[in-house]
C-alpha cells in the first residue's frame, strides 16, 4: 500500500450565470430606487422597508454571483469547498481517494463504461461553455456520485501516485 502525506491545492473561479448578473443589477437599481423614494420623494416607512429587503436581496445575489472552487488533496483525501465572494468559505465535500471508482479526463474513453448508469452528479467546475481542450476531469465516487473538477497537473498527479490504476490521464 502507498502512503502519500503530500498537499496539492488548487482554485477555480465559475463564471458567473448571467441570471445572477442581471439579478444584481436588478437589486442594486431597486434599492437606489426605493432609497430616493423613502427619503426624497416621502415615502418614508414603506420606502426604508423596501430599501432594506432590496439591500439585502442585493447582499445574498452578489455572493452568488462571484463563485469559486477550491480543491484540496491531503493523506488520500480530496476537500472541495466553495468561496462566495471571495470571502464567505462553505466546505461542500470530502472524497477519499480509495473509494473512487474512476477518474479520467471528462471526455475520455475510460469513463464510458459509466456513461448508461444513473449518477448524482456534482458540478465544481468553471461551467465555461465549449472550453478547448476540455479541461474538466470526471470522479465516478462510491458508486452514487459523478463529480466534475477542473484540477491542475499537479492535483491529478498527486491522486494518480495514491490510485494508479484508478485515475487515467488519457
Amino acid at each position: 500500500m502507498v502512503s502519500d502525506n503530500s498537499y496539492v491545492e488548487c482554485l477555480v473561479s465559475s463564471k458567473a450565470s448571467p441570471l445572477m448578473v442581471v439579478l444584481k443589477g436588478i437589486t442594486l437599481a431597486l434599492t437606489i430606487v426605493f432609497f430616493i423614494s423613502a427619503f426624497l420623494l416621502g415615502f418614508g416607512l414603506v420606502g426604508m422597508i423596501l430599501m432594506i429587503a432590496s439591500g439585502v436581496a442585493y447582499y445574498f445575489v452578489s455572493l452568488n454571483a462571484s463563485i469559486e472552487f477550491e480543491y484540496q488533496y491531503c493523506d488520500r483525501e480530496i476537500t472541495v469547498d466553495k468561496v462566495l465572494n471571495k470571502s464567505r468559505r462553505k466546505n461542500i465535500g470530502k472524497y477519499d481517494v480509495g473509494r473512487i471508482e474512476a477518474m479520467a479526463p471528462s471526455k475520455s474513453y475510460h469513463l464510458d463504461e459509466y456513461k448508461n448508469k444513473t449518477y448524482k452528479v456534482l458540478d465544481f467546475s468553471a461551467r465555461e461553455k465549449d472550453p478547448q481542450p476540455d479541461p474538466t476531469y470526471t470522479i465516478y465516487y462510491d458508486g452514487k456520485e459523478k463529480i466534475i473538477l477542473e484540477p491542475t497537473k499537479e492535483f491529478v498527479e498527486a491522486i494518480k501516485n495514491v490510485a494508479p490504476r484508478k485515475v487515467f490521464l488519457d
